[in-house]
Order: C-alpha cells, then structure tokens, then sequence
C-alpha cells in the first residue's frame, strides 16, 4: 500500500530533547524526595503527555513546577540540537509530512525553532492540546491525518517511545520505531513496529514500505 503522509513526533525523533529533560526532570525530582534516577525516569516519563506527568507527579511545592519549567528551558536554548540524521532524511522525503507530538505547542514550535526546523513543517503541526486524548490513545494521529487528507492506513509513524507506538498502532498506521534513543530496544520490539537505529535510512524505509 502507498504512503501519502508520513508523521513525526518531534521529541527524540526529530529533536534531540529527551536527554535534556530526563537530566532536568530527574534533578528535580530528586529536589522534592523523590528516590529515582534517569533510566528509570526514562522508563516512566518519555513519550508521555504533560497530564500524565503531572498526575503521577502529584502536589509540588510552590514554585517548584516554574523552578523545573525555566532549568529546562535553560537547558533546551544551550544544548538542543536535531536527531543526528534527520535533516538528512528530510532532505531526501518524497512524501508529505508533519508533526504530532504529546508536547503544547509552545513546545513544540520553541524546539522546531531552535534547530532550525519550524519552516519544514510550517502549519503542519499537531499537538496532544489538539486533541481530547493525547498518546497512546489514537486521537493525535488520527487528528494529524484527516487535518493533512490523508486514510490512517496510508500514513506512517515515526516514533521513539512506547507511548507513540502504541498510539500508531491504534490509530491503524504502520510505524517505524527509532531505537536509537534513549528508550531500550527491547521496550519497543513486540509492539508492532519496524524498528531502525540511523534515521538518515527513513526515506528508504518507507519505499520499502509501499
């Protein structure tokens, strides 16, 4: 079957982020008594939407959320850079594109914009604000692929998480699992994807695809 849209998250996919808000967020944690490192942190947090976070988070103290909010901030403007291999790979895409990712859109425009790739996909980008649920339920997938005119079925995902995955698979998408991140390979073999590890190849995975 042809692909006429491919969508990416963003975290992890296309923006090299989920480091710098392990760090930040497990610092934070650790602030308020919380006994957890960065790959558990990892394990519980990345790829999941901010109501998520903040459930299992629970009561904080005052100032506490604004303090995490700017270090991550801080951080992202120093550090952040693109997924090694994606420009590449966009570069060479055949097939319409956008973004759907579990991130607000201030997020997601302020990530896209400092790695220089929010003309890419100006107004073609899809938030978990969006939508009434955002990953693993279907919504934001299937949100991004009727706004963009195109059958779920003829769309494919590029995700990072478990949470994307699952999402795509719901949503009754093919989907390519980068296993080259932060989430182990074996979190995400099982669950219905092709998994790679070079993103600059995702051009060539998706012919193999059609």
């Amino acid at each position: 079957m042809s692909v006429d849209l491919v969508i990416f998250d963003c975290d992890g996919v296309l923006v090299d982020s989920e480091p710098i808000s392990v760090r930040v967020g497990t610092a934070a944690l650790r602030r308020i008594g919380w006994s957890i490192d960065e790959a558990e942190y990892a394990e519980r947090f990345v790829g999941c939407t901010n109501e998520y976070w903040a459930e299992q988070v629970g009561e904080t103290p005052p100032g506490w959320r604004e303090q995490l909010n700017a270090d991550y901030v801080a951080a992202v403007k120093a550090e952040l850079c693109t997924v090694a291999g994606i420009e590449q790979a966009l570069d060479q895409l055949m097939v319409p594109s956008c973004v759907a990712s579990n991130g607000r859109h201030t997020t997601i425009r302020r990530s896209l914009e400092l790695t220089g790739l929010a003309g890419r996909f100006a107004g073609r980008v899809f938030s978990a604000e969006d939508v009434a649920q955002g990953k693993p339920a279907p919504d934001l997938f299937l949100h991004a692929a009727a706004t963009m005119g195109a059958e779920p079925a003829r769309c494919v995902v590029v995700e990072d998480s478990p949470f994307g995955v699952m999402a795509a698979m719901s949503a009754g998408m093919r989907c390519l699992a980068f296993a080259g991140g932060l989430t182990p390979p074996s979190r995400l073999a099982g669950l219905g994807a092709t998994l790679f590890h070079d993103p600059a190849t995702i051009p060539d995975l998706i012919t193999e695809l059609t």
